[in-house]
């Protein structure tokens, strides 16, 4: 027999599959028993009796029955008269009495135990049973029918879902029977439907064949099918294989690839099955122009190919196609957009054809609002809220006004930002802020003009390699502890800046990274202006790494130096100096508490750092729990000493969002000293390293 698109997946369908257009093996399955209500006589309740029949139901065509009720000869009733209030079932009592039940028991035999007949490989019986109960009418009833011919219809289509799911694993003759078994008259209890499978010959492919044209390579499609002559017909298999060449053809630069109707073929007498696909995959196609569709466009081709990380001529490939909609979706500047390849029968050389790309695009909204919040011991509390057009001056041209509020830290900043700036991801970023700082360390008013180039990672797409570059000018006054004088002093620096950064990523994940490592360089060499300039370098090397013990647990670590050389401390504003502790640094302290301090116990920064930090995270579901200790301490020299280390550990606890973790911490210092808080606490969002 032929088998064509009723090929089904495990049992998804209890409906009849189409009957076969050839020779079919003689089914062995019995004739289904007929339910009738004598047979359930004794299960159903007592009824009223019918009202008995006349003797000549059935009148002569010559001789009319006559009419004895008056009212059938009066005129019908217009339609607006009749009384449409709705039929009550409650005989004036108003409560609705319930239709008879019947309960039932069921079982089905033959499925546990199979066995591959030519292997004798055990077959995943359990597999079958569940396959079969979810589509099951018997299981669906929850043991409970109205009538016997409730019952009957429901073991009439299980009996046919039964054959389905057999069919699926490439049983096409197999035999399912069923009996129905009464409780004794009079006496109450359940009615028994049993049903028993006889497998049958397992049905195995036999000859593969592709009903195609020449495609480039080859054996394009014979070697990337995912089934072989010799196995089980298994209906979830020869679709999956069919699919999965539904998406090659397209990523082997066939755009236009159409999947046919499959063909088997079964042979009773061996028990094969010769299957063939047929394949129309169009023209070979090469990447070529891209056209705009829409309304409202958001972007012009020339950018979209800016976006795209393919050029015309290439040979398609709709992976790239869907990274482009991804990357096109990402900026949230579209409420709708689509990628599509459309047949230009264009020739592009080398038997292929150009195949445009339709970019059909409407705009969302560009203006956008966000805040976000954060507490630690120390720095208090803070909170950022900020306000974007997205598109302003396009394409991707960006302006966002922020503003800062807090316990120690108070500013505005307007910044342009233009994103996928003549290349993908690469952002040209300039601002200009202005803030109050006061901390325990140094009191500040800065005005600061930065620009920067980067490249960086985005949520689609994780970089290998990262970097920035770019200048900070900075006009600050500040206020901090002179030792020479004795109190406090207050100076006004101008800095010029030239930070650069790069960064090598081998995580498995941008926001939660479970194993892999990260190592960061940056480099930023400044001058402080004035009548005695200075010039010195920043710089700072941080390593990270995860490695997953065992399932949801992992153990990460972080380790960070700083280092500024060619100036003295005091030659140095206080703004720029290393300080460590807080949430993303040294917990159990407050924010800049470690290192060296004023005679009022108030940090005063130094020229160098270092830091390490250990966390043993378990995740479970959305939420997490996390141990942790950090170390790290703050130096006057240029290199760290690594004297006077300090230490603090504690707990925390993490909500999985699809934004990143957000974060409650709680430490304490190890070996506390005076001034220094017992506990100490953080609330942020992400991990913190």
């Amino acid at each position: 027999m032929a088998i064509g698109g009723a090929l089904m997946a495990g049992a998804a369908s209890a409906q009849p599959s189409p009957a076969p257009t050839t020779q079919q093996p003689t089914s062995s399955t019995p004739p289904s028993p007929i339910i009738t209500d004598r047979d359930f006589e004794a299960a159903l309740p007592p009824v009223e009796a019918p009202v008995e029949a006349p003797a000549n139901p059935v009148a002569s065509s010559a001789q009319p029955t006559t009419a004895t009720d008056p009212d059938l000869t009066k005129p019908l009733v217009p339609l607006d008269d009749f009384n449409k209030e709705a039929l009550r079932d409650d005989n004036g009592s108003g409560k609705t009495e319930t239709s008879p039940s019947l309960s039932y028991r069921w079982h089905v035999a033959g499925l546990e135990n199979l066995r591959d007949a030519d292997r004798e490989a055990p077959i995943e019986g359990g597999a079958l049973v569940d396959s079969f109960e979810a589509v099951s009418a018997l299981k669906q009833g929850k043991g409970k029918a109205t009538n016997a011919a409730a019952i009957a219809a429901r073991i009439e289509q299980d009996r046919q879902a039964l054959s389905d799911v057999m069919a699926s694993q490439g049983y096409f003759d197999a035999g399912v029977q069923s009996s129905v078994a009464m409780p004794e008259q009079g006496k109450p209890g359940d009615i028994v439907v049993s049903m028993a499978v006889t497998a049958g010959p397992r049905y195995r492919l036999g000859a593969i064949r592709f009903d195609a044209p020449a495609l480039v390579p080859p054996d394009l499609l014979t070697r990337h099918f995912g089934v072989h002559s010799g196995e089980p017909i298994v209906a979830e298999r020869v679709l999956s294989a069919e699919a999965a060449l539904g998406v090659l053809l397209p990523q082997s630069a066939y755009p236009f690839a159409k999947i046919g109707q499959r063909d088997i073929e079964l042979d009773a007498a061996t028990g094969i099955g010769d299957y063939t696909l047929p394949v129309t995959p169009g023209p070979r196609s090469r990447f070529g122009d891209i056209k705009i569709k829409g309304r409202r466009p958001v972007f012009d081709a020339r950018h979209i190919a800016t976006i795209a990380r393919f050029r015309k001529g290439e040979l398609y490939d709709s992976r790239q196609i869907d990274d482009l909609r991804k990357a096109l979706v990402a900026t949230n500047l579209f409420a709708t957009v689509t990628v599509d390849p459309a047949q230009t029968g264009i020739s592009a050389g080398d038997n292929t054809e150009y195949a445009d790309l339709v970019v059909n695009q409407r705009a969302g909204p560009p203006r956008s609002l966000s805040a976000q919040a954060g507490y630690s011991t120390g720095e208090g509390i803070k909170a950022v809220g900020s306000w974007s057009h997205a598109n302003l001056f396009p394409p991707e041209g960006a302006i966002i006004a922020s503003a800062t509020a807090g316990t120690s830290e108070q500013g505005v900043s307007g910044t342009f930002r233009r994103s996928n700036a003549g290349l993908r991801d690469r952002t040209v970023e300039v601002s200009l802020s202005a803030n109050h700082t006061n901390l325990d360390a140094y009191e500040a008013f800065t005005g600061a003009l930065k620009g920067r180039i980067s490249r960086a990672s985005t949520a689609i797409w994780q970089k290998r390699w990262t970097y920035s570059y770019g200048f900070e000018l900075i006009g600050s006054n500040e206020q901090d502890y002179a030792f020479e004088q004795a109190g406090e002093r207050r100076r006004t620096f101008y800095i010029l800046a030239l930070p650069g950064q790069i960064t090598y990523d081998r995580s498995n994940s941008l926001l939660d990274p479970t194993r892999g490592y990260r190592l960061s360089a940056t480099l930023s060499p400044e001058a402080s202006l004035g009548s005695n300039i200075q010039t010195y370098a920043r710089s700072i090397f941080e390593a990270t790494g995860y490695y997953p013990i065992a399932g949801k647990l992992v153990l990460a670590g972080r380790a960070r130096v700083g280092m500024i050389g060619g100036a003295s401390r005091e030659s140095i504003a206080p703004s720029r100096r290393f300080y460590s502790g807080g949430g993303g640094s040294v917990r159990g302290f407050g924010y800049q508490e470690l290192g060296p301090k004023d005679p009022d116990g108030h940090p005063i920064g130094g020229r160098s750092q270092a830091e390490t930090s250990v966390e043993l995270r378990y995740r479970f579901g959305n939420f997490g729990v996390v141990g942790f200790v950090d170390s790290g301490q703050v130096f006057t020299s240029e290199v760290p000493t690594f004297n006077s280390w300090r230490f603090g550990a504690g707990v925390g606890v993490r909500y999985y969002t699809n934004f990143g973790p957000m974060r409650f911490d709680i430490a304490t210092p190890i070996n506390r000293q005076i001034g220094e808080s017992r506990v100490a606490v953080y609330v942020s969002i992400g991990q913190a390293f």
